[in-house]
């Protein structure tokens, strides 16, 4: 005779815990064999009982796993601890950052809505709206973030939601979350933030009337640079949706990926911290240098969202950009004389990076296009990492000499 299983105390009691033991706990579900850590099921398909238990877990009346394009154990797991650290209903894991961006308007919005997007948002979801969602018949607008006015005025009967990132990539370009959820629910749209450069950590946006949140769990959340992914996180009617579009459309996180972000989640508040404790020091050392003419990061007294930064993030996040004099021709040389941070356009990593904006990450934007959103060719990004930082300011040293 079988043994029904029960985790009784096997599993922990959540109720009422912090934000590090959600990001160490949450989410696991210990099978018969008693692990201690997240357990990694690499499957495609799931085996039932009976052909009834089949045919009623297929049609959703029975819980239970049926493929793997949208029912993993591991992947699940994630989903449900980074559900927990964004104060969300439900998550859903996508392949990566540009998937659960593209799941988020397909499964929400249909052809002759419209959606507003913040013009300081990534190249790549600039291209993303442009060249495909307006051909399948989705209208979209830009506005500048940070302009509540401008937001309230570009709203149409027919806006379905509207789109940002906070702080945005590359110029740490902030919103009003809170402001902004309020324009968007007195017009009876929703409001979605890409949280990826705070991740819940250092902000949590649903808590401030956001609607949904998505994030490239390529960066912080992972942490290391080693594997690609997304999340969608809100409300379970919203969540229905995007699973829905997952389990047709199939863009699926690897259950290896899953079980790498959520050894990433562990020590993603230990990790955030240090990362913007030399972010920090770095933005304040660049703002003093020759060479320099502008730094973007909000934890600098001069940015004009200090104030609001400071009410609306726990700290200021590890990305610093700055323009150097020069032009193209000056941020060149100086990228290519430093010797130890890496020349990637990747970020979130505990390696520091460096890039060029406006011929990387937005290099396939019109020079209108970067332009508008504040993309110069003398701008510069760091992503920072966990090294030492009086080694950055010395290989940051040598980009200065060699201007």
């Amino acid at each position: 005779m079988t043994q029904q299983w029960d985790a009784g105390r096997l599993d922990s009691d959540l109720e009422g815990v912090g934000f590090d033991t959600l990001a160490v706990r949450a989410g696991q579900h210990r099978t018969p064999e008693s692990e201690h850590s997240d357990p990694l099921f690499f499957t495609s398909s799931y085996v039932f009982r009976t052909a009834a238990d089949a045919a009623a877990t297929f049609a959703g009346d029975m819980p239970g796993n049926v493929y793997s394009r949208y029912t993993n154990p591991t992947v699940h797991s994630f989903e449900e601890r980074i559900a927990a650290l964004e104060g969300g209903e439900q998550a859903v894991a996508t392949s990566t950052g540009m998937s659960a961006i593209l799941a988020t308007v397909m499964s929400l919005c249909s052809a002759g809505d419209h959606v507003l997007v913040s013009k300081s948002v990534f190249g790549s979801t600039i291209s993303l709206f442009e060249k495909y969602f307006k051909r399948f018949g989705v209208q979209v607008d830009y506005v500048p973030l940070a302009e509540l006015s401008g937001w309230d005025a570009a709203i149409k009967p027919n806006t379905k939601l509207l789109f940002v990132e906070s702080p945005s990539n590359p110029l740490a370009e902030l919103v009003d979350i809170a402001a902004l959820a309020e324009i968007a629910h007195a017009k009876g749209a929703m409001l979605v933030v890409d949280n990826c450069f705070c991740t819940p950590a250092l902000q949590q946006p649903l808590r401030m009337g956001a609607d949904v949140v998505v994030h490239s769990a390529t960066k912080f959340i992972d942490g290391q640079g080693r594997a690609m992914g997304g999340v969608v996180v809100g409300r379970r009617e919203q969540m229905k949706e995007v699973v829905g579009f997952l389990r047709t459309a199939g863009p699926s996180l690897s259950p290896f990926n899953a079980w790498l972000f959520l050894k990433g989640l562990e020590t993603l508040n230990i990790r955030m911290r240090a990362h913007c404790q030399s972010a920090l020091e770095l933005a304040q050392w660049l703002e003093q240098q020759d060479g320099i003419e502008k730094v973007h990061y909000a934890g600098l007294e001069s940015h004009p969202q200090h104030d609001l930064a400071k009410r609306q993030q726990k700290a200021f996040g590890a990305v610093v950009s700055f323009e150097v004099k020069g032009g193209k021709d000056g941020a060149w040389r100086f990228i290519d004389a430093t010797r130890l941070i890496s020349i990637t356009a990747n970020l979130g990593d505990t390696k520091t990076t460096i890039t060029h904006p406006s011929t990387t990450s937005h290099g396939r934007l019109s020079p209108q296009e970067r332009e508008a959103a504040g993309i110069r060719d003398s701008l510069i990004r760091v992503a920072v990492g966990l090294e030492d930082v009086a080694d950055l300011k010395a290989d940051l040293a040598r980009g200065l000499a060699a201007l």
